[in-house]
């Protein structure tokens, strides 16, 4: 057949066989020639299929034809119909060149043999049409747009390329770098990532991809590729969440759980999660564990039958190495799933096929642990929406509570900014009464003098018969009078100056704290004063007790220096004596540190009421800021309401508007309209009066009144015109 194949393509002219790609560059070249190879295998095949079936045996056929009549699997007893090995080699392409030209009444009513026979492994020449006829990805509209696709950026192109060199690093057709294999792998990849941007590029897929292009050119790998992806449940596999996974590791460890409780309790005792070992099964199908002939059987089935044929083989892989793994621990076995049981198959894939298909799969009970799962995540999802919630306000609560306390502290350093402002205001108010007494006095003063002046002035002013005072004492007088009066100006400035100031500090005390907060500032700062004289009477007391004592032990010094040489007897009093001086001594500085004890007690009990009054005040004002927040709440809500209506009448207004911009303009267009009609008119009238010039030319009348009955008539039209001109502006 090969050879059939090889003169039928050389029977093609080279210039049409290359004349369609000999303006591409060398890869496209070669992928083009690829495809166009490929079509004429399967044409060729087709055509050598009809033919060795007309030249096949009649007892083979009859063979056969019995053997579908007493078993009821025609397709499958073909193959075993012939004892020789090239006879059952031609009867199995025969009989898959007879299933591809009749595929779709095979797959109407000999379903169950085809799936057998896919059970049984695709022959290597027909896996490409039949994989493709399987997922039904011929004559794809997509298959269109691949080359557009190579020719725009991915933003997955650099994760591609990095991976690339990561697939199927020993296979011939990939190891190479820049290679035609990892070409057109980047291709296919890129192409996906453009097509599907949620999912675009996952690591996993490119073994899928490259499978693909092993059998097949790369147009045709697209597509089937984007078929897997979309009706095999793997791009639910491959999306960022990969929520479809953790749906198949939860119903895979059901299945364990089911089917091998004791291997299951031993995972769950060395916390060996099922996502640890099976998650490349299902991404990669296998094509990462197995061998590649092995994986490319079971890549068979999964085609045919889609993701059971894992759940399986998975299971049926468990089931062989039970014994082994639960003697081991988890590091143990997550070397023997790497190492051991990839070369349990080097001999073929049969065994775990046939373990596979012996494997408990209940398809309902599949669906049921579905909507569980859904279910589990569904509550997982609102109990972290709800914890994402609750953190929210918890975060919004300290910031509140940060931002209470800051006022709170605020507050506190206002109030106690207000308490020392409102002492110094008092003691400047006191201090100003006493000066307004002060110059109240000498208004008075300065009044009586005044008053004694005008007296004097009014006696001296009065004739009699002898002056009684001379001119010098008048004057003197005139004199006292003017610094009386001076006086009396200064006092009335100084008067108004404190008036002025008594003014503004009761405009200043009417901002602080009422009256009875006053009081108590006032007596506590009178205690206040009264415990500080108090200490320091004290202190001066003894400080002069202090001094006494010192004055006297410098006095019995200087009596007892001369006294060293005495008797014994007189030596032993001055000790005594300069003992019960230093213990009176002793005593004093005791008795004064008592005292300064006892003042800095009455001190902190002080600070101690002061802070107890100002944190009563900082309630009191705490309880008066949240009434007026309650109040500026009252009426931020009227505002808004009332917000609301001004914008329903601005709405109503700008209706309004309109309508009158709409009326404006509807006169307008009728005033020009007017204004065309008269134009018309007035060019109707000068016509007319030209016809009436050629007939006064004419017929030589008396045509001067006419002529002026038409001028009137243009100047009323021209008056009209202007009129209707200034209405419209």
């Amino acid at each position: 057949l090969q050879s059939e194949v090889k003169q039928s393509l050389m029977t093609i002219p080279v210039s049409k066989r290359l004349g369609q790609v000999s303006h591409c560059s060398p890869l496209v070249s070669i992928s083009v020639m690829r495809s166009m190879f490929f079509k004429v295998f399967f044409n060729l095949c087709t055509v050598m299929f009809n033919t060795r079936l007309l030249e096949t045996d009649s007892k083979s056929l009859r063979s056969m034809n019995g053997s579908r009549r007493n078993s009821g699997s025609s397709l499958v007893s073909s193959s075993s119909a012939s004892s020789n090995l090239s006879h059952l080699e031609e009867d199995t392409w025969i009989l898959w060149g007879r299933i591809v030209n009749e595929w779709e009444d095979v797959c109407k009513k000999k379903e169950k043999q085809l799936k057998d026979l896919v059970r049984k492994g695709i022959p290597h020449h027909f896996r490409a049409i039949v994989w493709q006829l399987l997922c039904n990805a011929q004559n794809m509209p997509i298959k269109d747009q691949y080359s557009d696709l190579l020719k725009m950026t991915s933003p997955c192109e650099k994760l591609i390329r990095r991976d690339i060199a990561r697939t199927y690093p020993e296979h011939e057709f990939f190891k190479e770098k820049d290679s035609l294999g990892q070409e057109v792998l980047f291709n296919v990849m890129k192409a996906y990532s453009l097509v599907d941007r949620e999912v675009g590029y996952c690591q996993g897929s490119a073994f899928i991809v490259g499978l693909l292009l092993m059998q097949m050119p790369e147009e045709e790998a697209f597509c089937v590729f984007v078929k897997l992806m979309q009706d095999y449940r793997l791009r639910e596999l491959f999306k960022p969440s990969m929520a479809e996974l953790g749906l198949c590791m939860y119903q895979f460890e059901f299945m364990i759980q089911e089917q091998l409780p004791e291997l299951h309790i031993h995972f769950q005792a060395q916390s060996f999660h099922t996502s640890m070992y099976a998650s490349s099964w299902f991404l990669t199908i296998f094509l990462t564990t197995f061998p590649l002939p092995v994986a490319t059987r079971i890549f068979d089935i999964f085609m045919c039958e889609g993701l059971e044929i894992v759940f399986r083989v998975g299971l049926a892989i468990l089931q062989m190495n039970q014994s082994e793994l639960i003697q081991l621990d988890m590091e143990g076995m997550l070397q023997h799933f790497q190492k051991i049981i990839p070369h349990q198959l080097d001999s073929g894939p049969e065994k775990v096929i046939q373990a596979a298909y012996q494997v408990k799969y209940n398809a309902k009970k599949m669906k049921k642990l579905e909507k569980e799962y859904t279910t589990i995540k569904t509550k997982e999802m609102e109990e972290q929406v709800e914890i994402k919630r609750l953190r929210t306000e918890n975060r919004l609560l300290k910031q509140r509570i940060d931002t209470l306390e800051k006022e709170s502290a605020s507050l506190a350093d206002r109030l106690i900014q207000g308490q020392v402002t409102r002492a110094q205001e008092a003691e400047e108010t006191y201090l100003v009464k006493r000066e307004l007494a002060t110059v109240r006095q000498q208004s008075e003063d300065t009044s009586a003098q005044l008053e004694q002046a005008k007296t004097t002035i009014m006696t001296l002013q009065q004739p009699q018969g002898a002056p009684r005072f001379s001119e010098e004492s008048v004057l003197q007088l005139e004199r006292e009078l003017v610094q009386a009066r001076l006086k009396e100006a200064e006092s009335q400035c100084a008067l108004k100056e404190m008036q002025d100031k008594i003014l503004d500090i009761e405009k200043r005390n009417a901002s602080l704290p009422d009256d009875t907060n006053v009081a108590r500032l006032q007596e506590e700062l009178i205690a206040v004063k009264l415990r500080e004289a108090e200490a320091l009477t004290g202190l001066k007391e003894l400080r002069q007790q202090v001094r006494d004592l010192e004055d006297h032990w410098q006095r019995h010094l200087a009596r007892t220096s001369g006294r060293w040489k005495d008797s014994p007897k007189k030596n032993t009093l001055s000790e005594l004596q300069d003992e019960l001086m230093s213990v009176r001594l002793r005593e004093a500085e005791a008795q004064a540190e008592l005292r300064e004890s006892r003042q800095r007690i009455m001190e902190l009990e002080t600070q101690s009421q002061i802070h107890s009054n100002q944190l009563r005040r900082v309630e009191q004002e705490c309880r008066g800021h949240m009434e007026h927040s309650t109040t500026l709440m009252a009426q931020n809500k009227d505002l808004q309401v009332q917000l609301k209506e001004i914008k329903r009448r601005q709405a109503e207004m700008e209706c309004k508007s309109k309508e009158e911009v709409m009326a404006v303009r509807l006169r307008e267009a009728d005033n020009i309209a007017a204004m065309a009609e008269l134009q018309q008119h007035i060019s109707e009238l000068e016509i007319q009066k030209e016809e009436g010039k050629v007939q006064v030319q004419l017929n030589h009348s008396d045509s001067t009144q006419y002529i002026r009955e038409l001028r009137d008539q243009i100047s009323e039209l021209k008056h009209e015109v202007t009129t209707a001109d200034i209405y419209d502006q």
